[in-house]
């Protein structure tokens, strides 16, 4: 399953990168964020590899993320394990002007593991998306109100 998801954004693409890759920003634009934590390499770097815990009902969703290219302002690229499936992210910050940004995120899921993610991804693929979506939504938001 692949998909893309775009906004613009009223900045600077220097800005919105810095953002972007400041993982202390987390919180402020992914609603179910609780930590980032580097288990190896050097923060921000290809080959880096953190623990990323998010709020999942009652518990949490731990995923692992790791830097396959970091080459932002322009693009960056990671993948990131679950238990029940495995993505890569590739985020590019396209300069519009001196203040406007777009940003695109193209999320590839290349497995799902266990009867339950399985039916997700083939009976709700939407669902995928528009937390991608919502996410950028409010990245956007955060980003254009951060001074």
């Amino acid at each position: 399953m692949k998909f893309t998801c775009t906004t613009e954004i009223e900045c600077p693409q220097e800005k919105v990168a810095a953002l972007f890759a400041n993982p202390k920003y987390l919180k402020e634009y992914q609603d179910s964020f609780i930590s980032k934590e580097l288990l190896q390499g050097e923060e921000g770097k290809n080959g880096a590899v953190s623990r990323m815990l998010y709020k999942q009902g009652k518990g949490q969703m731990e995923l692992t993320e790791t830097i396959l290219e970091n080459n932002l302002p322009h693009s960056f690229l990671g993948h990131y394990h679950h238990k029940d499936m495995d993505n890569t992210m590739r985020c590019e910050f396209i300069r519009l002007g001196d203040s406007r940004t777009r940003y695109i995120s193209e999320i590839e899921y290349t497995a799902f593991r266990g009867f339950m993610p399985k039916m997700m991804a083939k009976l709700f693929p939407g669902l995928f998306k528009k937390q991608v979506q919502k996410w950028l939504d409010s990245f956007k938001d955060f980003a254009e109100n951060k001074t």
